[in-house]
């Protein structure tokens, strides 16, 4: 005797309920990570921030060293060495900070995106790992770029303020 030809429904019933479960099991585990996310934006944002922060700390620690390697070694276009060596000095300092507070995020973002390009562009005896350290940030950059800032920061509380 065939059960599932005697009782069709029930068999119905069964086959909804194993794949009920499992849809609110992968529904938990979404939810799970959905609230881990805030917590991996601010990680990205933190950590891209505090390589370039250290890399204009390091810059005013010796400007005279700063001004040489701007003068000798580096080769940012379009700009004047010492100038260059001003903003890039200034843009390593105040875009870091703007990242973590998660404040003009995006923009904050973009502008630390194309100063990496710059970057890798102006040295040119970067080498492989350094290259690929750049590459790496980048992509991070354009994770919060094209993300957004997330739950953990000032652009949320505002937009959420004002919206």
């Amino acid at each position: 005797m065939n059960l599932a030809a005697s009782h069709p429904a029930s068999m119905q019933d069964a086959q909804d309920g194993s794949s009920g479960r499992i849809a609110r099991a992968a529904d938990t585990a979404l939810k799970g990570v959905a609230f881990l996310t805030p917590a991996l934006d601010f990680g990205i944002r933190l950590f891209v921030a505090s390589v370039f922060f250290k890399a204009g700390l390091t810059k005013i620690a010796s400007w005279s060293t700063t001004l040489q390697l701007f003068e000798y070694e580096y080769a940012v276009p379009l700009l004047p060495p010492e100038l260059a060596a001003y903003l890039g000095t200034a843009a390593e300092l105040t875009l870091p900070v703007l990242l973590v507070l998660g404040l003009g995020t995006r923009l904050a973002a973009l502008a630390l995106f194309v100063f990496n390009i710059v970057a890798v562009i102006s040295y040119p005896d970067l080498g492989e790992v350094g290259l690929k350290d750049h590459q790496y940030w980048g992509l991070l950059l354009l994770v919060t770029l094209l993300h957004g800032p997330g739950k953990l920061s000032l652009d949320h509380l505002i937009r959420r303020r004002f919206g």
